[in-house]
């Protein structure tokens, strides 16, 4: 047995606000009546929808302008890494979607990690074109740039070290009793 109630808010399992859906009585009872995310269905409660999908067509609205705007900007952002390498330019480490999210926000763009797409960490040096998935299916792109930061070291090139062997350490005695 299943009862009818009109979301009053977006619950991402479920639907958006001013939906009408069928759940069952436990779940309304113990979790979308008492979060406030639904009413139940009534001849009064169906005359609020028009209200509820004004709501919902306004901050959907507002999110596709704000998704557009951010993506407009990530076209003009380029991120520089400075990273070191080894003497065949090959990198230390990774940049991850982690690093890419937290130098985002240095920028004043504040970018969940889990929407950068990255194939796999970026490990050699060069320049990518990363893609963000953005709210309302919004697809922004900016440029990560690696650059080594030890050019100057791969320039002089030491010698490597040779290992001489090694000394014995001396073996203290105790004396027997």
């Amino acid at each position: 047995m299943a009862i009818e109630v009109i979301l009053k808010k977006l619950v991402p399992s479920l639907g958006a606000e001013a939906d009408l859906v069928k759940v069952k009585p436990g779940y309304a009872r113990n979790y979308l009546f008492p979060q406030d995310l639904a009413v139940i269905a009534t001849a009064a409660t169906k005359k609020q929808v028009e209200d509820l999908k004004r709501r919902r067509a306004e901050r959907e609205a507002a999110e596709l302008n704000a998704a557009e705007s951010l993506a407009t900007a990530l076209k003009k952002v380029t991120i520089t890494f400075q990273v070191e390498t080894s003497r065949q330019d090959k990198v230390f480490g990774s940049i991850t979607t982690n690093d890419i999210a937290s130098r985002l926000e240095t920028l004043g763009h504040t970018i969940d990690r889990k929407k950068i797409v990255l194939e796999k960490p970026l490990k050699s040096l060069g320049e990518y074109e990363v893609q963000v998935h953005l709210p309302q299916n919004v697809q922004g792109k900016f440029k990560v740039v690696l650059e080594s930061a030890n050019k100057d070291a791969a320039t002089e090139e030491e010698p490597p070290r040779k290992k001489g062997p090694r000394k014995p350490r001396p073996v203290e005695k105790t004396a027997e009793a």
